[in-house]
């Protein structure tokens, strides 16, 4: 065995995972950054990966690092079953352009992506819902689907990535951020809460009850790090929206998901110095991909003044730190920072990815302070 036993090439990552989220690794920190955008764009564009990663799998990449991996993988063992009356199709418009349609019995929603030269992601040409008899639609897909457990994708995603990281899943996102990212965008789903808010709650309620049923669920499985994919940013979710709908959905989900026994962060990779105050009202374990400046729009010591002791630092690297447009001396100032001031509440990450032009070595610069940090205790 090369190295100390406390260094991450040599430990049993998805262990220390657990430990640190369920506060039994007595102060030892875990390091899981994310590099699925530096992947993603690099094999999209064809071009060669660095070595030694050039032909690896992405959990062969991750040992290569010496670090461990959040292993979101797993989403695919919960699904949505839907009622017998609802079918999903698609239109092939064009080359370029494809048309997905649901029809329910209280009508038809249609949604247009187009393929672009410059992702794997599809961008949005027409959204899902324009009108309020497009939200009722949603609201009988809401209340007319279930939920089922994939086994079988459970036991690959375990087998293909071992114990790099916990098995952990991120739900669906909760109403508000649900109309801006999913189906609405944000411009009309502004004005949709203003011109038809009723028909708009009833959807809520709806989908918070489709949400609950998923809970139900989850916390029959094997699966118990769970997180909140909500992307909330304070310049689209102002305070008052947080605390009329995102607030008491939080609380709910989170009384819910902890009588199952599970530890629940949710996913604030905006600006969030608005939202910062209600870290500790919304019965959360933790906070993922909050962004420090100089990225983000918050210190690392703000950051540290919301959450306390109590609520778990999940990520806190700005991504662009791993980038050499900054010196590295910056990256490592700022990881020595964050490992001083939430020890103890920690799962260091990037906040959100290491951007298709970082460094991947500086992810191991990161991995040696780390590496060194829990050697240190142990000594202790």
């Amino acid at each position: 065995m090369a190295g100390r036993i406390t260094d991450h090439n040599n430990r049993n990552l998805a262990q220390l995972h657990e430990d640190v989220v369920f506060g039994r690794a007595n102060g030892q920190v875990i390091w899981q950054p994310r590099i699925q955008c530096w992947l993603t764009d690099k094999q999209f564009a064809g071009e060669k990966l660095p070595e030694p990663y050039e032909g690896k799998t992405k959990p062969e990449i991750f040992k290569e690092l010496g670090c461990s991996a959040r292993i979101y993988e797993y989403n695919g063992c919960f699904y949505p079953i839907d009622g017998p009356n609802i079918k999903r199709y698609v239109n092939q418009l064009s080359d370029l352009l494809t048309e997905h349609v649901i029809e329910t019995p209280v009508g038809k929603v249609t949604c247009v992506t187009e393929k672009t030269i410059s992702s794997p992601h599809e961008l949005r040409k027409k959204w899902w819902a324009e009108t309020k008899e497009d939200i009722k639609v949603f609201t009988y897909i809401a209340e007319n689907s279930e939920w089922g457990w994939n086994e079988e994708h459970f036991q690959k995603t375990m087998k293909e990535w071992g114990n790099l990281g916990a098995p952990t899943v991120f739900i669906p996102r909760v109403n508000v951020q649900h109309l801006y990212i999913d189906i609405m965008g944000v411009e009309k789903a502004v004005y949709g809460l203003m011109d038809y808010q009723e028909e708009i709650e009833t959807y809520f309620k709806a989908l918070g009850d489709n949400h609950k049923r998923m809970i139900d669920v989850i916390n029959q499985s094997p699966i118990n790090i769970i997180n909140f994919g909500d992307n909330l940013h304070c310049g689209t979710l102002p305070p008052y929206y947080f605390e009329k709908y995102v607030q008491p959905a939080y609380i709910e989900r989170c009384e819910q998901l902890h009588a199952g026994g599970n530890f629940v962060y949710a996913h604030w990779d905006g600006d969030t110095k608005a939202l910062l105050p209600y870290a500790k009202t919304c019965g959360l374990d933790g906070i993922e991909a909050i962004t420090p400046k100089p990225q983000g729009d918050v210190t690392i010591e703000e950051v540290k003044e919301a959450l306390g002791d109590d609520i778990y630092l999940v990520d806190g690297i700005a991504a662009v730190l791993f980038d050499d447009i900054f010196p590295e001396e910056q990256l490592i100032q700022q990881t020595e920072e964050i490992i001083k001031l939430f020890k103890d509440k920690l799962v260091l990450g990037i906040s959100d990815e290491i951007s298709s032009t970082g460094d991947i070595e500086r992810i191991k610069t990161v991995g040696k302070i780390v590496d060194d940090y829990n050697a240190s205790l142990a000594v202790k």
